[in-house]
């Protein structure tokens, strides 16, 4: 059974939010079939500490605004490498950089459907264009 639409949309909610904080690879994964204790794992990416917090924040504050939804747990504030929101329905993760690249969460989930978040671009890839020869244009620009 996928992902109830509910969550789709409060997980398209909290992407948004952690857009306008600027975080990064911004990905969320169907999870409902193999888990069954949740609808979506949504996965961003910070620079440092305080920008992973400050992301958080802005995703909590947000679900919180529209859709009165606060997490039943919340995990990671205190080194702020891995900050995980337990909204029961779906879980959001915020992850440094580092901790991201070290625990690839993606490569555990890549059966999974994605989940389409409405950021109109691909925000699963850091936000370089690629050119028809498949180079960065900053990588062909050197």
């Amino acid at each position: 059974m996928p992902a109830l639409q509910k969550s789709i949309d409060a997980v398209r909610v909290a992407a948004k939010a952690a857009d306008e904080g600027k975080a990064t690879d911004i990905v969320a994964f169907d999870v409902s079939e193999p888990l069954a204790i949740t609808d979506v794992f949504m996965v961003a990416s910070g620079d440092n500490e305080r920008h992973v917090l400050a992301i958080a924040d802005g995703i909590e504050r947000r679900l919180h605004t529209e859709l009165g939804l606060s997490p039943r747990s919340r995990e990671g504030l205190e080194e702020a490498q891995w900050i995980l929101l337990d909204y029961a329905d779906f879980i959001i993760h915020i992850m440094h950089q580092r901790a991201r690249q070290f625990y690839d969460l993606e490569r555990l989930w890549k059966d999974c459907v994605e989940v389409d978040l409405g950021l109109g671009r691909d925000s699963s890839v850091d936000r370089q264009p690629v050119g028809t020869d498949g180079v960065s244009e900053s990588e062909s620009a050197v």
